[in-house]
C-alpha cells in the first residue's frame, strides 16, 4: 500500500503509510509534521526579551542566565520526551502486536503485546476538551477471566489521527485478526 495524507483532531497534516509483509504482516506508521524551527525561535525569542526586560528594571544579571537555562533545558526535555516523530503499529498474526514510537531526539520506545493476551482491537471515542474524538484501541484480556477486559492499550497516542485514518488501520487489522482465529 502507499503512504496516504490525513489529518489529526487538530486539523494538521499526518500520513499514513501502510506496508503489507505478507497475508499475516501488517505495518502501519503514523508520522507527524517535524518541530517547526520558526515556532521554536518565536518562543525563544518572547522569554529571552521578557527577562531582558525584567533584566533592565532590575539590573540583575541571574535573570538573563536562568532564562537561558530554562529555555534550553525545556527544548531538549521537549524533543526528547514529548515530541514524537512517528508511531508504528505492526501486527504479526501468529505472533503479536508491536507498538513503537519514535521521538524528535531519536529515542525509541517499543512495546510487544502477544496474540494469546489480545482480545479484540476496536475503535473507541471520548470526550476530549469540548467534542468527541475517535481511537483505535488494544482490548487485553483479562488472565482469569479471557471473556472480559483487563486493560485497555491506545494507540496513535501522540499522533491522534481522526476517524477516516483510523478506519483503515482497523479494517486492516480485523482482516489479520479473522484469518488466525
Amino acid at each position: 500500500m502507499a503512504e496516504e495524507e490525513f489529518t489529526d483532531i487538530n486539523g494538521n497534516s499526518i500520513s499514513l503509510d501502510c506496508q503489507t509483509h505478507s497475508a499475516f504482516c501488517r505495518e502501519f506508521t503514523v508520522t507527524a509534521p517535524k518541530l517547526s524551527l520558526r515556532k521554536v525561535m518565536v518562543c525563544t525569542c518572547f522569554i529571552w526579551l521578557f527577562a531582558y526586560a525584567i533584566f533592565f528594571l532590575t539590573e540583575n544579571t541571574a535573570v538573563l542566565s536562568s532564562a537561558i537555562i530554562l529555555t534550553l533545558a525545556g527544548m531538549m526535555i521537549h524533543i526528547h520526551f514529548v515530541k514524537v516523530d512517528h508511531e508504528t503499529l505492526l501486527i504479526i498474526g501468529s505472533l503479536g502486536i508491536q507498538l513503537s514510537s519514535s521521538y524528535a531526539s531519536g529515542r525509541e520506545s517499543t512495546t510487544f503485546i502477544e496474540m494469546s493476551k489480545l482480545k479484540d482491537i476496536v475503535i473507541n471515542e471520548a470526550v476530549y476538551m469540548h467534542s468527541i474524538i475517535y481511537y483505535l484501541c488494544i482490548l487485553i484480556k483479562d488472565p482469569a477471566e479471557p471473556e472480559t477486559v483487563a486493560s485497555v492499550v491506545p494507540l496513535f497516542q501522540s499522533s491522534k489521527p481522526r476517524l477516516n485514518c483510523l478506519v483503515q488501520v482497523y479494517r486492516s487489522c480485523q482482516e489479520i485478526l479473522a484469518e488466525t482465529r
